[in-house]
């Protein structure tokens, strides 16, 4: 009898890849029960996998109405696949190994490493139990503030306020964007003790574990910050007032938006809109009813997204920070790219010319295919796609009216979108080619 071999995963970003698809199948297969839907009969299929997709890649794209569609129990899945998409599916295994056994093989540590991106082997398992370890405070934190809120301003019991700060909370710090109010957060669109904590746990869940664990240790000591945490920071101050300033005063006298509002609540309103496209898909305004403008500025925060191994979705602002300088350089005729007095390596760049284009090529194509399959325009379109590819899960609306087959393109957008153009790419690949010659030079004419 020839026993039949598993295919064998060479590189440690296949096991990340099949460890989210395994979590995204489980999560479907629970969602599916009859005890997660609310009313007779189990969900189906394409809406239970759209579910888990989103929560395990925590996006908040939703085809069903979250308190509606789903019983305390569905929601309950839903939350645990939101937090362990949000710690990562590696992550989370090896911290289920570190509680049984107490050791951490090689493989283990590769496979982590290669999801946290960690730089190094040896601090692996520092940095799971960190990771575990600062989710769940800020986590709880965001939580008390919000029950409090829930329990005290809007009579909720207090088992009720509890369920919804926990979840509102977990669903925030790890940028997924699921509520559990059918309009989302716009019934609490100028009360700052819900829309403050969501926002400051959304860019907490933004900023990335690695800057994190660093403002805890250096947090007085600013000159000594790797050029990753500076670079994250600079950026993150940089989009949020500016993607803030730049709602604000489109959306100030919209009718729809912002324009029955008095002005603190308009700052309120324009700032919460402004941190959501760090790729977390909650909303306090009708994102349907935004101007055209205000969705292509949201549609590019969304392409930007957050900062690397994290929570938050897009190509990241490291990338972005890199070309930006890049082009700087090139410019001004340096043979080097510099930023914050530290010299780039040729790689990165490559890097972040890689996963911009790739991301622009999946945008685009899906986008396109919208365009032919669907009635929607292209402001809807892009919005939509780039929310998906971003995993934010802001919507103007059009995704459970979409056809099966382009619900099926999110899916796999949002997958492609958490995980990384490059992660997916180099899982696919079974061996890594070095080419034992160089080819003769030739510059071809650029611009």
């Amino acid at each position: 009898m020839v026993r039949q071999r598993w295919p064998r995963l060479r590189h440690p970003a296949q096991a990340v890849v099949v460890g989210f698809a395994a979590a995204i199948v489980a999560g479907t297969g629970l969602l599916m029960l009859p005890v997660a839907k609310a009313g007779p009969g189990g969900a189906g299929v394409l809406e239970a996998l759209f579910t888990s997709t989103s929560a395990v890649c925590v996006t908040g794209l939703i085809v069903v109405d979250t308190p509606e569609y789903w019983t305390g129990f569905g929601q309950a899945v839903i939350l645990g696949l939101i937090q362990v998409g949000g710690f990562g599916i590696m992550t989370f295994a090896s911290l289920l190994v570190l509680l049984v056994s107490h050791r951490f093989g090689l493989k283990a540590r590769m496979t982590a490493a290669a999801e946290t991106k960690t730089l190094g082997l040896g601090d692996v398992r520092s940095v799971v139990t960190g990771v575990v370890k600062v989710s769940l405070l800020l986590e709880a934190i965001t939580a008390l503030v919000l029950t409090l809120r829930f329990a005290t301003a809007y009579d909720e019991s207090w088992p009720r306020a509890l369920w919804l700060g926990v979840f509102h909370a977990v669903s925030a710090f790890n940028n997924a964007g699921f509520a559990l109010y059918s309009d989302s957060l716009m019934g609490f669109v100028t009360d700052p003790w819900i829309c403050l904590p969501i926002a400051l746990a959304v860019i907490a869940g933004g900023l990335g574990f690695p800057v994190l664990f660093e403002l805890r240790r250096r947090f007085r000591k600013p000159r000594g910050w790797s050029l990753h945490t500076k670079i994250v920071l600079w950026a993150t101050v940089v989009f949020l007032v500016g993607g803030s300033a730049f709602i604000t005063a489109l959306e100030w006298s919209n009718p729809a938006t912002l324009g029955p509002l008095d002005a603190p609540g308009k700052l309120l309103a324009g700032f919460f809109q402004g941190v959501m496209p760090r790729t977390a898909g909650f909303n306090s305004l009708d994102t349907s009813q935004m101007n055209p403008a205000s969705w292509l500025g949201t549609d590019v925060l969304m392409f930007i997204g957050g900062a690397s191994a994290g929570t938050a979705g897009g190509i990241k602002v490291t990338t972005f920070a890199v070309l930006f300088f890049v082009i700087y350089a090139e410019i001004r005729g340096e043979g080097a790219v510099n930023i914050f007095h530290r010299r780039l390596h040729g790689d990165l760049q490559r890097q972040a010319l890689t996963v911009v284009l790739l991301s622009v090529a999946a945008v685009a194509v899906t986008t396109v295919a919208f365009m032919v399959f669907s009635d929607h325009n292209l402001d809807q379109s892009l919005f939509e796609v780039t929310s998906a590819f971003a995993t934010v899960g802001l919507s103007t609306g059009i995704t459970a009216d979409l056809p099966v087959g382009l619900q099926l393109l999110l899916i796999a957008l949002m997958f492609i979108g958490r995980l990384g153009p490059i992660t997916v790419a180099s899982a696919l690949a079974l061996r890594t080619r070095v080419r034992l010659f160089d080819l003769p030079e030739e510059r071809p004419v650029i611009g």
